[in-house]
């Protein structure tokens, strides 16, 4: 008996101990050999990455004075794809949305595609509104997104949270689909309108422009903000920062579980400019005298531009984070273009163009000769007109103190257009400068090879129109700037100089740009007493009765200059204004140009101004202190401007304002050649529009006290 027990008790052991076996191979296979398999099929936690764009780093004048920087900002984002999943948890299929489109041969069709709003407003919008972070947007923006790129990068529903509203969803996250709460940096210019064409302003992010195997490293790609003008372009690729990276935990249902990683962006490099931001608003400040115009400032010493500026102007901030469609028409159909940099813009030079061709005759002896006036001077069977009905014989100091254009007609036809051709080349007229901003256009300086693809055959009259900066010749305010700091400096042509430095933070130079000497006129024929006879006429044409900008005398420093008044071919805009300048006139240490649209006289217009500038910089030279504040926009109009006044203390006594303009170029230059000032805006760089909110999108009002559950418009609209 005692046997077959003890049989049948092995026999049940045996039975058990193998199914334990069994069960163990079979536990080992599932979660050892098969562990992909299976794990791939049962919901769990589940990490994201999210990149972090890098901040952007500041802009600062040549004395470390803060022009931008960057604020920290929240953006909330919204993960179309796990909406839609979210929504298909619940409902058996995702709601339709059809519309319209026309294909390539023009024919209406009819497209479907899943009405993304809708799964927003039933899965994302309820938990947004129980936090209070509902505002307005643009349904369409929406779906346009959604359809580009079928939810793949995050839609930004808002990029203005507050860290106050940044924190409640943090603390109280109600594991809202989709929805992600990312840290970037805003733009910050700190003194609104200031210096504007210099820094430019910013577009968002664009995520075609990023490489599809850059994104694939996060599931939310987050991009940098990009400069689209100005320095924030030029210099974009030194401001942008580092990309930080951020790995999230998300649960099987989809919510927010928590950080797992943080990777801190870092700040890009700071740029340096060589702007004093205490002049620049001076300069600022003067032109607004003016309804549209452009001064630029440079030391004659190394090429330095101290202040460039144009009005009117715009503020770079409304462009941040994007501005709207008014501000845009706004900005874009204004008449007087705010947005149109004329600081690098090119214009017929008027009488200031008689510098260079005054240089251009030290090449030969044309510059120790005297040339009578007459009036003027017989060209084929027209007669070219001087300002005055006879200045008598001269020489070229006393032909720039009163701005003789029958003089300069001779001059300029015994000195040989290949001769103005060389030093126009030299001094760079007729090229871009290669300053730090976009926009510059090169102008022209004519020759007989540029006429003759016009269709026509270079003749003396031409060239006296050369002479005195008329017809096609056109040249911008900052190249006159730096013609004028040649003569200042006896004759060395250094390049404009806009970037001083570019530093890391930790104070290490990463790029520093020392002056460039282009060309040393002294080393190309000209003699450094032929430059001096051209800076006497200069100080003369300030400092002596009968010259043309009397207005311009300072008590401050000694300034010399020379005036311009060229006639632009429009009968609502007869005459331009420039004044070319610098002080002082032993050691010179700035040269200022002042370009008046639509002024009557340099002397009058644009003389008034120039000094004004010069006088501030002696102030600040000598210690006096100028506060840099925010500016508004200066508004722009087109009245003609006849003269300028600073408080009647720069009038000098012996003020003798003349128009030193007389030729009829007309009779001369065919209309299609002459420049008429028509300045398209349709080169602008495009911002970031914001999309227009629709009715639907208005939503930001259900942010109530009460705060009823959020219900989509068209059930509303059902159960009104």
């Amino acid at each position: 008996m005692v046997t077959p027990y003890r049989f049948r008790l092995y026999f049940l052991a045996a039975l058990v101990l193998g199914g334990f076996c069994v069960l163990v191979y079979r536990l080992h296979h599932i979660q050892v050999v098969e562990y992909a398999a299976w794990a791939a099929r049962v919901p769990g936690s589940k990490f994201e990455s999210v990149r972090i764009p890098g901040i952007r780093g500041e802009i600062r004048d040549r004395n470390g004075l803060t022009l931008v920087d960057s604020t920290p900002t929240y953006e909330l984002q919204l993960d179309l794809r796990e909406a839609v999943a979210a929504y298909l948890k619940d409902h058996r299929s995702t709601p339709n949305y059809t519309w319209e489109r026309f294909d390539r041969f023009g024919l209406r069709e009819e497209r479907t595609e899943t009405d993304i709003i809708e799964v927003v407003e039933t899965t994302v919008f309820p938990g947004l509104q129980e936090l209070g972070l509902l505002a307005d947007y643009s349904t369409s923006a929406m779906r346009v997104h959604y359809r580009s790129n079928r939810g793949v990068v995050p839609f930004t529903y808002r990029r203005d949270l507050s860290f106050r509203e940044f924190a409640r969803f943090a603390e109280n996250n109600l594991g809202i689909p989709g929805v992600t709460v990312t840290r970037s940096g805003r733009r910050r210019y700190l003194y609104d309108s200031l210096a504007c064409h210099i820094l430019g302003y910013m577009s968002l992010a664009d995520p075609d422009k990023v490489p599809e195997e850059r994104k694939r490293d996060f599931n939310f790609y987050v991009g940098d903000d990009y400069g689209v003008m100005g320095v924030e372009r030029t210099m974009d690729h030194y401001l942008q920062g580092k990309a930080g990276k951020l790995v999230i935990e998300k649960d099987e249902k989809g919510r927010f579980v928590g950080e797992v990683s943080r990777t801190e962006p870092e700040p890009g490099y700071d740029v340096f400019l060589t702007i004093d931001a205490k002049l620049q608003y001076a300069v600022e400040q003067s032109l607004r005298r003016i309804g549209r115009g452009a001064a630029v400032a440079i030391d004659p010493r190394n090429g330095d531009v101290l202040a460039i500026a144009s009005v009117p102007s715009f503020n770079p901030n409304v462009f941040i984070p994007e501005v709207g469609l008014d501000d845009w028409k706004r900005y874009t159909e204004d008449p007087t273009s705010p947005m149109f940099s004329r600081a690098v813009n090119p214009y017929s030079p008027g009488s200031t163009g008689k510098i260079p061709v005054a240089l251009a005759g030290c090449l030969s002896d044309t510059c120790d000769r005297s040339f009578p006036c007459g009036g003027g001077a017989q060209y084929g069977n027209k007669f070219m007109k001087c300002w005055s009905s006879g200045h008598g014989t001269l020489d070229l100091s006393t032909a720039i103190k009163v701005s003789c254009n029958g003089f300069f007609y001779r001059y300029a036809n015994h000195t040989g257009i290949r001769n103005i051709q060389t030093v126009t080349n030299l001094l760079g007229l007729g090229r871009k400068t290669g300053i730090e901003i976009t926009g510059e256009n090169p102008g022209n300086v004519p020759n007989p090879e540029w006429l003759r693809m016009q269709g026509l055959l270079w003749s003396d009259a031409f060239t006296a129109l050369v002479s005195i900066g008329q017809g096609a010749f056109e040249t911008s305010p900052l190249q006159m700037a730096s013609v004028t700091a040649t003569v200042a400096n006896g004759g060395k042509v250094y390049q404009p100089r806009l970037v001083r430095k570019v530093v890391d933070r930790d104070g290490t130079i990463v790029k520093e740009d020392p002056p460039v000497l282009r060309a040393d006129l002294t080393r190309e024929g000209i003699g450094a007493g032929q430059i001096e006879t051209i800076k006497r006429g200069m100080w003369r044409v300030v400092n002596e009765g009968g010259g043309t900008a009397g207005r311009a005398r300072s008590d401050l420093t000694v300034v010399s200059g020379k005036t311009g008044t060229a006639q632009t071919g429009n009968p609502r805009q007869p005459t331009n204004a420039w004044f070319i300048s610098f002080a002082p006139y032993d050691e010179p240490e700035i040269a200022v140009c002042v370009f008046v649209e639509n002024g009557n006289s340099g002397g009058g217009a644009a003389s008034p101004i120039a000094k004004n500038i010069i006088d501030n910089h002696a102030a600040l030279k000598r210690g006096a202190e100028i506060e840099v504040a925010a500016l508004p926009e200066a508004l722009g109009h087109t009245d003609q401007i006849v003269s300028v006044e600073f408080g009647g203390a720069d009038v000098a006594s012996f003020a003798d304002d003349v128009a030193d303009s007389a030729v009829d170029v007309a009779a001369f230059v065919p209309a299609s050649l002459q420049q008429r000032n028509v300045r398209p805006m349709s080169g602008l760089a495009q911002p970031t529009i914001r999309d227009t909110t629709d009715r639907r999108g208005q939503v930001g009002g259900l942010n109530s006290e009460s705060r009823p559950r959020f219900r989509p418009f068209q059930w509303l609209k059902k159960n009104r």
